[in-house]
């Protein structure tokens, strides 16, 4: 049924083919950026391994894509050693400041947490989880790796088309910060398209990490540098919340889908969700309904939003809210909650009420001809984070404190001192028979899983292509789970690549659907497959931000 085309019109925008699927034997990185994707590259070609790859690549992209991740932000990972046979998982989120508390901010007049400036930051967590890496798995100088960064950093990038929209879009913001004005806007202006911009402050903090390490980071002159910065703008930070900063290692959490081991990052991270949305449509006959027939995302949607109003419901930091985790991963759950969807109508479950900014991060896929893999997800959470450079340390300040915390004393992600919110941040690897399958994720805020979804069904239940899966037509539907956009009308957003009788079939079905740009549904979507069979290594890169999939 299934010819790659979807059966649209070219009026309807079908072409499938907008780039060819890249092909290795020893390496493939996926990443948002030609640079950083080549650098990756780079690095395997020297005789490094995937792990060694994966950290090039990180600290590349938070030059690259500033807007994205780096220094400041956090980091998710799921990974396989293949030579020691195991699946690890990494959390590399930070807290909540020492004085951060919600009658802190109500007695100061917030109803909600601020989204830029100081008190919207949480302590960096990325390099805890870079570092933790390096010394488990990797075989290459921690040194050389930051070097393509450093001197990225140095001497400077070109501008692209899609970088030079993302500044201009936050300009407004960063224009209220001396020090991200000073570093973003050096012409008082975003960079154009074609233009080099380069942060030596960033340069400079880049070489104490390749020299101290984590240790540079949060307890010594990096960590004492943006401390004062914070005390200087009034924050709440102490020098022992970052002192006290480390990546947390377990086994990540895993559940079957059509025979096939869905590994996924474990609260704080949403995972959870891609888990429970694949166990809920696991129950229906996809195969046999058209990709982008209207029965079939309705299906998906509906599962969206029960997986969604449980996520609401319950989840918060694992180390202070406990809550139905193993229950609501289950199949029995899946099954229940499979029983309250309609086939013909739309449902707003309770608990689905509060819908999600749109958030900024960048996702990455590395693998090796060992069969070492890495899905690696990193944020600074909106574009930009908190639209604040740390002074003369020229790191961007995520804004996950502001965008994950309520002020509400009853929410389960009630801000308070030490706390790490929930985060949309997951990335997922899918094994075959114990050896992994197929790698990926996308950046995107509560869209995230909503697309992992889509493109996991699309490769499993459809046989797409790496590459058809990436391209094809994508939606998403809110609200999501962000407390910090509260009111908004429910709708499913659609690229208008989708036949308009479908799109009108889930009207009448009861859904409020917005047709969008034919490929402004947003993602990122980098994806790598492991084909035993052939020995050879797939790999597929999203066309909507400008990335590569490089093999060699």
């Amino acid at each position: 049924m299934d010819d790659g085309s979807w059966g649209l019109s070219a009026a309807e925008g079908s072409s499938t083919k907008q780039r060819p699927e890249a092909f290795g034997l020893r390496g493939m990185v996926a990443s948002a950026h030609p640079a950083a994707a080549f650098i990756g590259l780079s690095i395997l070609q020297r005789g490094g391994n995937a792990f060694d790859a994966a950290i090039a690549v990180a600290a590349a992209e938070g030059v690259v894509l500033p807007m994205k991740c780096g220094l400041g932000g956090d980091a998710f990972v799921v990974l396989h050693d293949a030579k020691k046979r195991e699946m690890v998982a990494y959390n590399g989120s930070g807290v909540a400041a020492a004085g951060a508390t919600a009658d802190y901010y109500t007695s100061r007049g917030h109803q909600q947490m601020p989204i830029d400036g100081v008190h919207a930051v949480s302590v960096p967590g990325a390099v805890s989880v870079y570092e933790a890496i390096w010394k488990r798995y990797c075989t290459l100088p921690w040194a050389d790796l930051w070097a393509p960064a450093i001197q990225l950093a140095e001497n400077g990038v070109a501008i692209t088309d899609y970088i030079s929209r993302r500044y201009a879009e936050r300009a407004d913001k960063l224009a209220k910060f001396e020090w991200s004005a000073k570093q973003f806007l050096p012409k008082g202006r975003a960079p154009a398209a074609g233009e080099r911009w380069a942060a030596p402050n960033l340069a400079r903090s880049l070489r104490i990490v390749a020299q101290g390490g984590a240790d540079a980071f949060y307890r010594g002159e990096i960590a004492e540098k943006l401390v004062a910065f914070f005390k200087s703008e009034g924050g709440l930070f102490e020098l022992d919340d970052f002192a006290q900063q480390q990546a947390v290692t377990y086994t990540p959490l895993s559940s079957d889908y059509r025979g096939l081991t869905v590994h996924e990052t474990a609260p704080p991270s949403q995972g959870f969700l891609l888990l429970e949305q694949l166990n809920i449509i696991e129950g229906f006959d996809l195969k046999s309904l058209h990709p982008f027939s209207a029965e079939r995302m309705h299906l998906l949607i509906e599962a969206k939003k029960l997986a969604f109003a449980d996520r609401n419901r319950y989840a918060g930091d694992p180390a202070l809210v406990k809550w139905p985790l193993e229950t609501l991963m289950s199949k029995t759950h899946a099954a229940k909650r499979r029983a309250q969807i309609d086939p013909k109508r739309a449902q707003w479950p309770a608990g689905a009420v509060v819908p999600e900014h749109n958030g900024d991060t960048s996702y990455f896929a590395v693998a090796d001809g060992d069969g070492n893999a890495l899905s690696f997800i990193h944020s600074l959470s909106n574009s930009f984070g908190s639209c604040l450079v740390g002074g003369e340390t020229g790191i961007t300040l995520n804004n996950r404190a502001g965008r994950g915390f309520s002020l509400d004393p009853n929410h389960p992600n009630v801000i308070a001192p030490g706390r790490r919110t929930m985060h949309t941040l997951n990335a997922y690897m899918m094994c075959r028979n114990g050896e992994p399958w197929l790698v990926g994720g996308t950046p995107g805020g509560d869209q995230q899983t909503q697309w992992s979804t889509q493109i996991i069904s699309s490769v499993v239940d459809h046989g797409m292509s790496l590459q058809d899966a990436v391209d094809a037509p994508r939606w998403y539907s809110f609200p999501g789970t962000d407390p910090g956009n509260l009111g908004r009308t429910p709708k499913v957003k659609i690229e208008q690549r989708v036949p308009q009788a479908a799109c009108d079939a889930l009207g009448r079905m009861g859904h409020a659907v917005e047709m969008i740009g034919p490929w402004s549904g947003g993602g990122a979507v980098q994806l790598i497959q492991l084909d035993r069979e052939n020995g050879v290594l797939r790999g597929a890169s999203d066309p909507r931000p400008g990335g590569m999939a490089l093999g060699f």
